[in-house]
């Protein structure tokens, strides 16, 4: 049964507010200590608001509903007046993204990196398909990642999750949720297709490249581009191109350590496709991780490859149509090596409407 605290309660557990361990867009984040479990916990106090708590009242739902080694667990909440707070477990490790930063600059074990990915992606097809209530998270980032003292990946805060049906693929969206730089493109325009589960395996490819490009910058700043902003997704391809995918990641990887390089590199590429029905379920993005390198071939290359401080704008101000695949790439279960990109608007307009199609039995 979940606890239900006081503020009082929850202000004594957090010795006063005295340890920041974050702050988000929904709120601030204290460590804290179950008194009566001697338990150390993460208290999370969201802003107060003058609507009916709408966030609040979706991420204790929502958190409620999960059971997994790779979700955050809830523990508790407080719903006193305009105050409110979630109580999930302490996580001593942090976040991805700090994990990411203090690691870039040192050699870190790429079994590490790929137990990461492979983790975060069982999580979400937990949240996808074997959940209670079916969970799309909306908002998978690398700050949303949350590391345990075995550095096992968690997936928390679920403020902008949306349930939905267990049959539901097809989502109806009022208005874009996410993270700039994460955000499906199907989410904040209907004209890339529809809204689905989709959307978070779109965040999860950005996530693993973005591990990948943080992890490596120094090396990719030293191979020769003068242009350290370029987008990920843009020189890893660049590279995939003129057969020089492994001259960013150094010269002191193992034969073993490639393999789970270049998979890495390959899923990621796979999961950013625009097309949501070119982009693979959460299950195969498992078996992919788990399967044979060889099984895997490099995916066309998309035209969303934009600068993430730039994506609201271009979206609004654009009026050019995007690049598709084939669709349903995934749903016939093939693995094309390279794809014809096309950018008229009747391309779109079907692509588009297949891509809803097939959704529906992915």
């Amino acid at each position: 049964m979940l606890k239900r605290y006081s503020y009082a309660r929850v202000k004594k557990m957090t010795n006063s507010f005295s340890h920041v361990l974050g702050e988000g867009g929904f709120g601030i984040v204290y460590k804290g200590k179950l008194p009566d479990a001697n338990q150390d916990v993460a208290v999370k106090i969201l802003k107060e608001s003058k609507g009916n708590g709408d966030e609040f009242i979706n991420e204790v739902a929502s958190m409620s509903r999960t059971s997994h080694v790779n979700i955050v667990s809830l523990l508790g909440f407080c719903y006193d007046r305009n105050k409110r707070a979630i109580i999930y477990e302490f996580m001593p490790n942090g976040s991805l993204d700090k994990f990411i930063a203090e690691n870039m600059s040192t050699k870190m074990e790429w079994e590490r990196l790929y137990e990461i990915a492979l983790g975060v992606s069982r999580g979400l097809e937990y949240l996808h398909n074997r959940c209670v209530t079916r969970i799309v998270h909306f908002d998978i980032k690398p700050q949303n990642i949350l590391m345990d003292k075995y550095f096992c990946p968690k997936i928390s805060d679920f403020g902008l999750a949306k349930l939905c049906k267990n049959k539901e693929s097809i989502m109806s969206m009022l208005d874009a949720r996410g993270t700039a730089g994460y955000i499906a493109p199907e989410v904040f325009s209907k004209n890339f297709g529809g809204v689905s589960h989709k959307s978070d395996v779109y965040s999860y490819g950005m996530v693993v490249l973005e591990m990948i490009g943080a992890r490596n910058r120094e090396n990719f700043e030293k191979s020769g581009s003068s242009n350290s902003s370029m987008y990920f997704p843009d020189w890893i391809y660049k590279d995939f191109d003129r057969g020089e995918i492994m001259r960013i990641f150094g010269d002191q990887l193992t034969e073993e350590e490639e393999k789970i390089a270049k998979k890495l590199v390959l899923v990621g590429l796979w999961c950013i496709q625009t097309n949501p029905s070119d982009r693979p379920p959460m299950i195969k993005v498992i078996e992919m991780l788990e399967g044979n390198l060889e099984a895997l071939h490099v995916p066309p290359k998309p035209l969303w490859y934009l600068p993430a401080t730039t994506v609201r704008e271009t979206v609004e101000d654009s009026n050019e149509t995007s690049s598709f695949t084939n669709p349903s790439q995934f749903e016939r279960g093939t693995f094309p090596s390279e794809g014809t990109l096309h950018s008229s608007k009747e391309v779109v307009q079907r692509t588009t409407a297949e891509s809803q199609y097939s959704s529906l039995s992915s």
